[in-house]
């Protein structure tokens, strides 16, 4: 492993922890009891059996074990090809959030969410872990398709 690999691998692995620790720092507050509302957005404890939406919650105890298999798959294809290097701190960021909702089901029975927007239209409950898997999504896809246009050439 060269020192570009290890500066990858660090950084994914800080970024991992780093958003692991924050996202279950949150839930705690919520877990607590802790609650606030305003005439938009609800900030309250909730158990998500499913995934986005509440979709699969009819898979149960194997979700968890669903959700395990494919970030090992991800994680897999990630340390085969070169995209560590290319991506670290959104994959960190990615994994570290993805984790965390996963230990959520084997701690709590169920992902723990807490924003609820309703103001105008009622949206889906989320975290902080939600968001930055979108955040994550969105910086690698947003990195692709406007700032390596080199790598697109070469393909």
């Amino acid at each position: 492993m060269d020192r570009a690999d290890l500066k990858s691998w660090l950084s994914f692995v800080l970024a991992l922890f780093g958003i692991y620790i924050v996202d279950q720092s949150i839930k705690e507050i919520f877990l607590a009891g802790w609650r606030w509302e305003s005439e938009c957005i609800t900030l309250s404890l909730v158990y998500n059996k499913g995934v986005a939406f509440s979709m699969f919650a009819f898979l149960g105890p194997y979700l968890k074990w669903i959700q395990i298999a494919l970030l090992a798959a991800v994680l897999g294809y990630i340390m085969h090809g070169k995209h560590m290097r290319e991506y670290a701190l959104p994959l960190g960021i990615l994994f570290g959030a993805a984790i965390s909702n996963i230990a959520d089901r084997f701690m709590h029975g169920g992902v723990v969410d807490y924003v609820h927007w309703h103001c105008g239209f009622d949206f889906a409950v989320f975290n902080f872990a939600d968001v930055m898997i979108d955040f994550a999504v969105v910086w690698m896809v947003a990195d692709h398709l406007f700032f390596r246009k080199d790598l697109r050439k070469n393909q």
